[in-house]
């Protein structure tokens, strides 16, 4: 039996410590992964989809709320959400998810309208510098984004009214401003409203025509001239008369420049309230110009 050698058996774990730890890169990576891959899918059913559509995977994902009607087949893609109003989607986390997926959207497709308005603005811009006759009068139209939408203003220029004193009818400089603006407007989807606006010198005929009707008779002709140029008849939603109630240049009333006209693109999804009031997207040579008196109206 002393002859006879002790066999011993050694273990040896590999990896030492950390081994354990040695995946939880993958983990982390994998996640990260499935993260940029939910949000390029998100972009890709923002660009694809419908509005029905987007608010039948809004439906889907929203399981605290019942939809009150469905449109064609059922699935995903074929309800109608509810609107996002605490009293329809009931309470608790699965609400408050979807009122947070819900925003998320709404702050892309606003993003998405505020450039395309930005850029409508511009090409107006470019439109009218290149037109020799239109260019002489440039000073005269401003463009501003405002929480309402792209507002156009088209004001009275130093000897160049746009319309004949005390009518309703438009100067043929104007109606081509008009014809520019349509060309721009008849490739957007958004409604057009159109105020017209007079100075504040006394103006009344014997019969009660006054500035009132004006303003109203010119906003009118401003309609029939975008809707002769093309713009659809039923996207004009809003036609108005403001008189000299909302001038533009509130220090002095009977300038000739608070006779205007303003054409508004409007928004499809309402802007985030913002402290300013709007946004000027021009260049300075193409803003207001001075102050110019005027007797026209």
């Amino acid at each position: 039996m002393a002859d006879q050698e002790a066999i011993i058996i050694k273990k040896i774990k590999k990896g030492g410590h950390g081994g354990h730890h040695g995946g939880a890169w993958k983990l982390a990576y994998a996640d990260f992964v499935t993260a940029m891959m939910a949000f390029f899918l998100l972009l890709w059913l923002l660009n694809v989809t419908t509005e029905e559509q987007k608010n039948g995977i809004a439906d889907y994902f929203t399981p605290a709320s019942v939809s009150q009607s469905r449109s064609g087949a059922e699935g995903i893609l074929a309800g109608q959400s509810l609107s996002l109003d605490g009293a329809k989607l009931g309470q608790g986390p699965a609400a408050e998810i979807s009122v947070q997926k819900q925003s998320m959207v709404d702050d892309v497709l606003r993003e998405r309208e505020e450039q395309r308005l930005k850029e409508t603005a511009e090409e107006i811009k470019e439109k009218i510098e290149q037109d020799r006759e239109l260019a002489k009068i440039k000073d005269s139209v401003m463009l501003d984004v405002t929480p309402d939408g792209l507002r156009i203003t088209i004001t009275d220029a130093d000897k160049e009214p746009m319309f004949s004193l005390g009518s309703a009818r438009m100067s043929d400089r104007t109606r081509g401003i008009v014809r520019q603006i349509a060309n721009a407007v008849q490739e957007l989807p958004n409604k057009v409203s159109i105020e017209g606006h007079t100075d504040a010198k006394p103006f009344r005929t014997r019969d009660g025509y006054s500035n009132w009707e004006l303003s109203s008779d010119r906003a009118n002709a401003t309609r029939r001239a975008l809707v002769d140029a093309g713009v659809p008849f039923e996207r004009v939603i809003q036609v108005i008369g403001r008189a000299e109630r909302e001038p533009l240049l509130p220090e002095d009333p009977d300038n000739g420049r608070n006779r205007r006209i303003s054409i508004t693109m409007l928004r499809e999804i309402a802007a985030k309230p913002t402290i300013t009031v709007d946004q000027r997207v021009l260049a300075p040579n193409f803003g207001p110009a001075n102050a110019a008196g005027g007797t026209r109206r």
